[in-house]
């Protein structure tokens, strides 16, 4: 859609408090720390979120420089299609990305997804996360949400094994997925994934880290394996072969829903299973992420469920059901 006026921007930090502490393998957190791009033209504004992630060499203060850079660009005509080459995949994308999308999909009076020519997403039901800590604290925290039908279980490395069992009898009807965040190593790598297997787990998550992790080729895997950190867009593919059975796609690694969408559809050509991801941010994080729901296996979308309390208006979660995005809100 042509316009004579410019694309403005602006961009700001927010910072959303997390309920208690979010604990992973690399450390804890007590509060989510997103950037906001919003790009505006012709009465019309643009929204997204994203959360720089310092594994990643990404921090709030690198992705706010990264987005005010494509004010001029924008400016002078920069658009969504031409941003893909314009910015790496990251973060900073992914906002601007987002952002370039909800305005389009409003001056255009159509929802993003057709704006995409994609399909429309649905409802579906979300992981809930229970962060890494003691066997009995870990089995504490999942005694309560127990009547979850799927839960995402952060493990550590060495105790897994024990960590794993005491979240399966404090949740024996649910379903289990784990993530090790790359902390196992090639010696515990057996052993974990056949406690896991034991404990009737359905897929497990980068075991290794990225760039070191030739043994999952070299075993035989008992329960399907899924890279986060060794992927990021379609270019990191094709050196999955005979290692991953899976993918999570995470908006803020692709550098957006643009770049989503496609790897979605090259992944799934190549025989592997999806799983849309988030980070710990709000509604307007995930919203854009629902547009993956009709490609995913298993969905990972409870950011909002995590916080003490998420943005208005954003998603409607119903228990572990999320709902797609009223536009209102994006897209």
């Amino acid at each position: 859609m042509t316009s004579i006026n410019p694309t403005e921007l602006t961009a700001r930090i927010e910072r959303w408090p997390i309920a208690g502490a979010f604990t992973i393998s690399r450390g804890a957190k007590t509060e989510a720390v997103v950037v906001i791009a919003e790009v505006s033209r012709d009465g019309q504004a643009g929204c997204g979120e994203c959360v720089p992630y310092a594994r990643y060499g990404e921090t709030p203060d690198t992705a706010l420089a990264a987005i005010a850079a494509m004010r001029e660009p924008l400016r002078r005509g920069l658009d969504r299609v031409a941003l893909q080459s314009a910015m790496p995949p990251g973060a900073a994308r992914n906002a601007l990305d987002c952002a370039l999308l909800d305005l389009e999909a409003k001056l255009s009076r159509r929802r993003a997804w057709d704006v995409l020519g994609s399909a429309a997403p649905h409802a579906a039901t979300t992981a809930y996360t229970i962060s890494l800590g003691t066997p009995e604290a870990m089995a504490e925290a999942t005694a309560r949400a127990a009547a979850r039908p799927l839960l995402k279980i952060k493990l550590g490395g060495d105790g897994d094994d024990a960590r794993i069992a005491a979240v399966r009898r404090a949740a024996p009807q649910a379903e289990l997925i784990v993530d090790a965040n790359e902390a196992w190593t090639p010696d515990n790598l057996a052993r974990n994934l056949a406690a896991c297997a034991d404990a009737g787990v359905t897929l497990v998550e980068q075991p290794l880290p990225a760039g070191r992790d030739d043994a999952l080729a070299q075993i035989r895997r008992p329960i399907a394996v899924c890279a986060d950190e060794s992927v990021h867009d379609r270019a990191s593919l094709e050196g999955l072969r005979g290692r991953y059975d899976a993918i999570n796609i995470k908006l803020d690694k692709t550098g957006g829903v643009t770049e989503a969408i496609a790897m979605a559809e090259a992944a799934r050509a190549l025989g592997l299973d999806i799983m849309v991801g988030c980070m710990v941010a709000t509604s307007l994080s995930m919203a854009p992420a629902m547009l993956l729901t009709p490609h995913a296996r298993f969905v990972d979308l409870d950011g909002p469920l995590l916080l003490a309390k998420d943005r208005d208006g954003g998603l409607r979660y119903d228990g572990s059901i999320v709902y797609p995005p009223e536009p209102e809100l994006w897209g």
